[in-house]
């Protein structure tokens, strides 16, 4: 009766040590604390697409889609961007803007978005102070073969809906590089901001 006493408890914390680290595995990375549902999009500085800084609070008055892309070197990434060119319409139809933050360099990305013949505005995060500011740096994120290009370090894919009031209304980060909201949802977002 003890052996099975024994065995029975081992088995249980057993099962509860194997839900625990199927659980943290699982539930990914946690969104910044300055990303959050509610909380006022951070001011943060960019660089346009002609070189001029940018402000994340001159988009005060226009609900905005945030996008931080890690590069057209991301076949997520460059996925994401042609079925966001189906919906473009959609969101500035919405009285939104369409933002993209990436790193450096502005040409490839800047050429996937003129292939799908969408004008999405292009913020640059250079040197990923944007990223490490917002808690959104990938450390190591670039596959080797493109380090001598793109560097080491990259964005940690991630989607933000801003309202017209600079209030963060959705936000999305990946649980993987792969992982990348439906643009029908963030139309959806955009939509029932509108009727509020």
């Amino acid at each position: 009766m003890n052996n099975l006493l024994i065995f029975a408890t081992a088995a249980i914390l057993l099962t509860i040590v194997v839900l625990i680290v199927r659980r943290s595995r699982n539930s990914g990375r946690p969104i910044p604390a300055a990303l959050r549902l509610g909380r006022p999009l951070p001011d943060f500085l960019a660089t346009d697409e002609s070189g001029d800084p940018v402000r994340s609070t001159e988009l005060h008055g226009t609900a905005a889609v945030i996008l931080f892309v890690r590069g057209s070197w991301c076949p997520f990434c460059s996925s994401q961007v042609e079925d966001l060119s189906v919906h473009y319409k959609d969101i500035v139809d919405l009285g939104a803007r369409l933002i993209l933050v990436t790193p450096k360099p502005l040409e490839t990305t800047r050429r996937v978005a003129d292939f799908f013949e969408v004008e999405f505005d292009f913020w640059l995060d250079t040197d990923l102070a944007v990223a490490k500011q917002l808690g959104l740096l990938d450390e190591s994120g670039v596959p080797e073969v493109h380090h001598k290009e793109y560097g080491d370090d990259t964005v940690w894919p991630t989607a933000l809906v801003v309202d017209r009031n600079g209030v963060i209304i959705y936000s999305k980060l990946a649980q993987n590089i792969s992982d990348r909201p439906d643009p029908k949802d963030l139309v959806q977002v955009l939509r029932n901001a509108q009727q509020r």
